[in-house]
């Protein structure tokens, strides 16, 4: 390159004036132009605007023969580019010959003028360099399959030879700004080899400003592309690396000026993510040769301004640059051609969403059943923003805990991406975007009490644990490192932590999932803020812990997003929590006031609103999410996919009524009877349990003629008036008109209130001769029963597990009578027991009709009839029976996915465990709380009878709804049943796991204990 700066050209403007009629038969007015190397003139005339090159005499002709190739095959294959063209000589050649006084010949070449003003002239806009991006995109697809010998040169400015960058370093005299080279240049070292890995071809390799153009009328948009000296083959990401390097000086965001370049360039000629993996490295290496050459040249042309038009520009990047974090430019890089911002970031994302239900909880509980409320940081003006930002910690947790006193919450939330103004210290000035503040917070913050657990939701190896000691900074700060199954690894970043944790945890050690991970600290060892723990997460597991930004500037939230995602998920926050929609509670309850029917109940003086349902949880409106041990409607769990797939099919295929033939019908009527004892063949299909109760009447009457009803007390079987006739827990309440003379109700046999003379193996005929007497009174009148109708498990009365024998014996009595047996399973089939499939299976009897329905459909409204042959028989007497919908496909299809599930997942064996887990737990509870008279239960289907006193059994009614409402407040739904509302009532879904069931026995406990001490 040395040699080539004595052998510049030197033609004086009249000297060129001669060349250019000489040889282009041209006149006009010429003006020099600046040129490292060559020597330029601008040259108007009546014909047009041109630019008459004089090349250096040491540049080798094959160089000159590719410049020419060059545009001319650019020319003939992207004719609309905007960039110079040849004007041939006089003789028709494409270059000219020109001796100067020093005897030198040069070479000449006259090209078109394009017409724009310099990018290094104007604001260089997003748009502008997007548009430059695109230009040169497009030159360099027009340059695909092109070669020439000329672009095989050895040039300094060949990115490849940066490493020549050494060899130069002597000639910067400052030790700091060499060493600051000599760190880019140890990268460069490092990717220096994949180089030869990536793609190559001919590219301008001079993209500076000064060699791009805007349309002056539109500076958004780049009209020209000029200056081929330095065109040559190298690594096409080169291009845009030299670009960007150029587009970054004196921007005050240098880093979103190449993304904005890369963005273009891509949008016309794809990269690949391992070239853009070593932009930022090449943005630099392209600053270091131009800085290292100028110093390089000062001795040799020190009057020569052209060599010093970037250098100090250059050094203020290459120092910005450095203060960068490589992998944060690299994933805004990335992001900018549509990546991923860091390599697996989404599927580490999706994997998160998708295993949701799996990860054990952050807190004690799970984050989501807390009361919980919005952190007020992203207020300026609070009072504990404010507070926090003058660093008095302790006067905002005080502002903080006055409000969690008065609103009944437990957990503060901060949100990812919220702005705020608290971060105050100069350790949040931005490091990519000159004069601005990192201000959006990129962590989840989690606010109780100093000395709350905190546990990891995942399995995790300790990667650091350590102590931040700025002020405002992290306290003690612990990285997990996550290799999920199926999932790419990742890391979790617990701050503000206490300072117990460097004692227990090392790097290295192994932690289960729900393992402890630290307690939230104080503010004396958390870094000077209200308790809280700061979690994070980064899908760059390269990244440490301190380098982790927990702060960023808002320009890149995109790209923060997919890098350090919103842990929400992680940490077991609702969506609800930050997207509430509809309308208010105040507003429904209104509504419902005047739209719907006024004896339409809602439960709890405060009513909840719940707008999600998943698995065994009720997520309402805020996001908070209640443990549902109480609605058996959805058997297998709210929103069961297997349930949601079968349906959406199959209405999205056909739904239609039964006078039609379908396959699904007959195939659901096939696996239900399949569940039920032989005698029982039959099935009729409806939408409800009240209507399958009906039905189930309907065919008692065809087949006995009779009406005669036996029924137990405080039973209840539907809500059409004639099962409302035979429900004791609605004739005899409020609103009820008493029994109708042909319904007789007998006693609920219950054992806890058996006759203490009663043996306990005589319960069941003890009871079931109550039932005799009842028929013996029909039959002295000249009667007889038509039918016995009893829940298996009576529920509404307080979970009430019948005797051993009674239902044998009852039915022994009815049917010796004439009458039928019906056993109501709406509440306790399809499995709840656990150990039967139906509850009248523990009891040795097989019914003469069975009805079913609410779990049946797992929250699809949907029932049953099943029942014998001969009941169908004396039904089928000419009158015909339809049912618009019940039997339809959706619905039958989505009664196979519930057997299905069932069978598939053993739910039944799961019932059985779960069940016997809780009963010993209930029991244990027993020993310790003299208020619980009682604990009954199969399966999942569960009873805590309270009392006052245990001998006399007087219902404790308040304790129990106190207990209920206790419950509801810590996040468990149950309810309260029997006749004097004493009975804990518990029906959880059937895939309740033991995580579930340990919460619930958590809840219950920390309930009693509060209520005991409230109520004495």
């Amino acid at each position: 390159m040395n040699d080539m700066l004595t052998t510049t050209p030197d033609f004086s403007i009249e000297a060129a004036a001669a060349l250019l009629r000489e040889h282009y038969g041209l006149t006009g007015t010429l003006s020099p132009l600046a040129s490292e190397r060559d020597q330029n003139f601008k040259v108007e005339t009546p014909e047009g605007i041109f630019i008459l090159k004089f090349v250096n005499a040491a540049e080798p002709e094959v160089e000159s023969d590719f410049q020419t190739a060059l545009l001319a095959h650019v020319g003939a294959h992207a004719g609309d580019l905007p960039i110079p063209h040849i004007r041939p000589t006089l003789a028709g050649a494409s270059l000219a010959r020109a001796t100067s006084l020093a005897g030198v010949s040069h070479r000449v070449r006259l090209v078109s003028w394009v017409h724009g003003q310099p990018l290094a002239e104007t604001q260089r806009s997003d748009a502008a360099l997007v548009s430059l991006g695109r230009m040169l995109g497009r030159f360099d697809a027009a340059l695909k399959g092109f070669m020439h010998p000329g672009a095989l040169r050895d040039l300094d400015w060949d990115i490849r030879k940066a490493g020549r960058s050494a060899d130069r370093l002597h000639h910067v005299t400052a030790s700091e700004d060499r060493a600051l080279l000599e760190r880019f240049l140890a990268r460069f070292s490092a990717i220096e080899p994949r180089l030869a890995t990536l793609r190559a071809a001919v590219i301008h390799n001079d993209a500076n400003d000064w060699n791009v153009l805007v349309d002056a009328a539109d500076p958004d948009r780049v009209s020209g592309l000029i200056d081929f000296g330095d065109a040559l083959h190298a690594p096409l990401i080169a291009e845009v690396a030299i670009a960007a390097a150029y587009a970054g000086l004196d921007h005050t965001d240098p880093i979103g000026a190449a993304a904005a370049i890369a963005r273009g360039f891509h949008a016309e000629y794809p990269l690949l993510e391992e070239e853009v993996d070593l932009l930022y490295d090449l943005i630099a290496i392209r600053l270091v040769t131009s800085v290292t050459i100028s110093a390089s040249r000062r001795a040799h042309t020190d009057d020569n301004p052209y060599l010093a038009i970037s250098e100090r520009p250059a050094w203020t990047l290459l120092r910005k640059l450095d203060r960068m974090n490589p992998r944060f430019a690299t994933a805004i890089l990335r992001k900018a051609c549509g990546f991923e911002a860091a390599p697996g970031a989404r599927a580490v994302i999706d994997w998160l969403a998708a295993n949701r239900k799996t990860l054990a909880p952050l807190l004690e509980r799970p984050a989501a059943t807390y009361p919980a409320a919005l952190v007020p940081y992203g207020d300026p003006a609070h009072p504990m923003t404010v507070r926090s930002a003058a660093e008095q910690p302790d006067a905002a947790q005080a502002i903080w805990e006055e409000y969690c006193h008065k609103n009944g919450v437990t957990l503060g939330i901060g949100p990812w991406g919220e702005e705020r103004t608290v971060y105050a210290g100069e350790m949040f000035v931005s490091r990519f975007i000159e004069g601005t503040r990192r201000t959006h917070h990129l962590g989840l913050d989690l606010f109780m009490a100093a000395g709350t657990k905190v546990f990891t939701p995942l399995a995790a190896t300790v990667v650091s644990v350590e102590i931040e000691k700025d002020p405002l900074g992290y306290g003690c700060l612990i990285a997990l490192r996550h290799e999920p199954e199926g999932c790419p690894p990742f890391i979790s970043l617990w701050g503000h932590l206490a300072h117990e944790a460097m004692g227990r945890l090392k790097a290295g050690d192994r932690l289960d999932a729900g393992a402890l991970v630290g307690e939230m600290g104080a503010p004396s060892e958390n870094g000077g803020w209200a308790p809280h723990l700061h979690l994070q997460l980064s899908t760059d597991t390269d990244l440490s812990a301190t380098e982790i930004l927990g702060v960023g500037e808002p320009r890149y939230l995109d790209v923060w997003a997919e890098l350090l995602p919103d842990a929400r998920t992680f940490g077991g926050i609702a969506r609800e929590f930050y997207e509430r929609e509809g309308r208010s509670h105040e507003e429904i309850v209104k509504m419902r006031r005047e739209l719907l029917l006024p004896n339409l109940s809602i439960s709890y003086d405060k009513p909840i609103k719940f707008v999600r349902g998943e698995g065994v949880w009720l997520i309402d409106d805020g996001g908070r999410a209640y443990l549902d041990c109480f609605n058996n409607v959805c058997h297998i769990g709210h929103a069961h996919p297997a349930v949601v797939e079968a349906m959406a099919k199959q209405a999205g295929t056909l739904n239609t009524n039964t006078r039609y033939l379908h396959d699904n019908i007959v195939a659901y009527a096939e696996r239900l009877t399949a569940t039920l004892p032989k005698e029982l063949t039959v099935a009729g299909f409806v939408n409800s349990g009240s209507e399958a109760n009906s039905l189930a009447l309907r065919m008692m009457r065809a087949h006995t003629g009779r009406e005669n009803a036996i029924t137990l007390d405080w039973s209840y079987h539907g809500t059409t008036q004639e099962l409302i006739d035979i429900s004791p827990y609605k004739f005899r309440r409020k609103g009820g008109k008493g029994p109708k003379p042909h319904v007789h109700v007998a006693p609920v046999p219950d054992s806890y209130r058996a006759p203490a003379d009663w043996p306990p193996e005589e319960h069941g005929r003890r009871f079931a001769e109550s039932v005799a007497e009842l028929i013996a009174a029909m039959q002295a009148k000249g009667e007889d029963p038509g039918f016995f109708i009893a829940e298996s498990i009576p529920s509404v009365a307080g979970q009430v597990f019948l005797p051993e024998g009674y239902l044998k014996e009852v039915y022994r009595l009815v049917r010796e009578a004439g009458g039928v047996c019906i056993a109501d399973e709406v509440q306790v089939g399809f499995g709840r027991v656990g150990s039967h499939w139906w509850a009248f299976e523990t009891q040795g009897v097989v019914p003469d009709i069975v009805t079913m329905g609410k779990p049946i459909g797992d929250g699809h409204p949907m029932a049953a009839v099943v029942t014998t042959r001969e009941v169908t028989d004396s039904f089928d007497n000419g009158m015909e029976y339809f049912n618009t919908f019940g039997g339809n496909p959706v619905s039958c299809a989505i009664g196979l996915a519930v057997l299905d599930v069932i069978e598939s997942q053993d739910l039944r064996g799961n019932a059985l465990a779960m069940g016997n887990y809780l009963m010993d737990a209930f029991r244990d509870m027993q020993t310790r709380h003299e208020v619980i008279g009682d604990v009954r239960g199969l399966g999942l289907f569960l009873g805590i009878e309270l009392v006052t006193d245990r001998k006399s059994k007087a219902p404790a009614t308040e304790f129990a709804r106190a207990v209920s409402n206790g419950a509801r407040r810590r996040g468990v739904l149950m309810g309260t049943e029997g006749p004097h509302d004493n009975v804990l009532k518990m029906r959880p879904p059937m895939i309740f796991s033991k995580r579930d069931a340990d919460h619930l026995i958590a809840v219950l406990e920390e309930t009693f204990a509060d209520v005991a001490r409230t109520l004495g």
